[in-house]
């Protein structure tokens, strides 16, 4: 109903899943993209610049950064990630909906500019399940140093749950986007969403005073 897409922020401790249930999500929610980050650290093996993220050097990111094209960005195990403002604004007032995947830091300063956006928190079935899918995460080689610092930061990063707006569990992949695809599709049809385009149908059915409707 509306001109303006929506915007949902997606978090989770890494390791969770979160962007293969986004990606998996945007592949059958018509209209739904995922936001690309852009990112200091380099590529892995698989992944495609402009595809998975736009990958620049940490001095172009800090310039970025210090010239305000941000929505918002973060520290996140050394590397830099920031969502570029113009693009998302564009692409909403497009009509296009996205998906931002990112961490709490970068969560709450989306709140703050963006208060419409959605949040959701996608928790792992447990700390077990967490630990084992880094272990076996593929295209990453993590030491142990590196799995236990990852462990201790989700710790901290469940604990902001509840400024979300709603959770889901990531136990199995294809129920996990299920969920998410039915949240989508409920808040493109709350006012929130729809507000300017459900007072237009609203305002046309004339003052409720007895007289005449005013399409007759």
């Amino acid at each position: 109903m509306s001109g303006k897409g929506s915007l949902f922020v997606v978090s989770a401790p890494s390791g969770t899943g979160k962007t293969t249930a986004v990606d998996a999500l945007v592949a059958r929610v018509p209209g739904l993209e995922r936001s690309r980050s852009y990112t200091s650290r380099p590529p892995r093996p698989s992944e495609r610049d402009g595809v998975d993220y736009h990958f620049v050097d940490r001095a172009r990111f800090e310039s970025m950064r210090d010239a305000g094209e941000f929505l918002e960005w973060a520290d996140v195990f050394g590397h830099l990630y920031g969502t570029r403002a113009i693009d998302t604004r564009q692409r909403l007032d497009a009509g296009r909906s996205l998906v931002l995947v990112i961490d709490v830091q970068g969560a709450r300063q989306v709140r703050e500019l963006e208060p419409g956006a959605v949040g959701i928190f996608l928790l792992p079935p447990s700390p077990a399940v967490l630990e084992e899918r880094l272990r076996r995460r593929p295209g990453d080689r993590l030491t142990e140093a590196e799995i236990r610092r990852r462990l201790s930061v989700a710790r901290r990063e469940v604990r902001h749950v509840e400024e979300y707006d709603y959770v889901v569990v990531n136990d199995a992949l294809e129920d996990c986007v299920e969920r998410l695809r039915c949240i989508v599709g409920a808040e493109h049809q709350s006012w929130r969403a729809a507000g300017d385009a459900a007072r237009a149908i609203t305002a046309s059915f004339g003052e409720p005073d007895g007289g005449a409707a005013p399409w007759r």
